[in-house]
């Protein structure tokens, strides 16, 4: 008998069960763990995003504010519609540039898996594998 009472005869299957018991319940509670932190994480990303949505619709805001002014300047020098028309196709540019560099962002961020984290994970479970051969030898 050892400190804890326990027989220092164990055999290797009960041994095994036990490590397969606790291994089971650690992933468990490490779920657990991640789905609540998730849940907090989660309920304060909301509420940023929901700040963010509003920041842009009073940012569209003062764009319109903004071009308004800019059509107002440009139409002491040109005719209203000439002025529109100009500024028009200044913001029509830049839409097409954030459009154009937005496309080639999303390509390569697909696909959308996690490269590292797959490979880490399957060097753990070769690691484990390898263990467990060398355990039974």
């Amino acid at each position: 008998m050892d400190q804890n009472g326990a027989s220092n005869d164990q055999s290797i299957a009960d041994l095994m069960r036990r490590l397969s018991e606790q291994t089971t319940e650690l992933v468990r509670k490490e779920i657990e763990l991640a789905k609540a932190e998730l849940q907090v994480k989660g309920k304060k990303a909301g509420m940023g995003a929901g700040m963010f949505g509003g920041a842009g619709v009073f940012g569209l805001y003062a764009l319109g504010a903004l071009t308004a002014c800019a059509i107002l300047a440009l139409a002491t020098a040109v005719d209203a519609w000439l002025a529109a028309l100009i500024v028009a196709v200044v913001w029509a540019a830049v839409a097409g540039v954030l459009a154009l560099t937005g496309k080639n962002k999303v390509q390569e961020a697909t696909p959308p898996v996690p490269e590292r984290a797959l490979d880490s994970t399957k060097a753990d479970i070769e690691m484990t594998k390898q263990r467990a051969q060398a355990g039974r030898r």
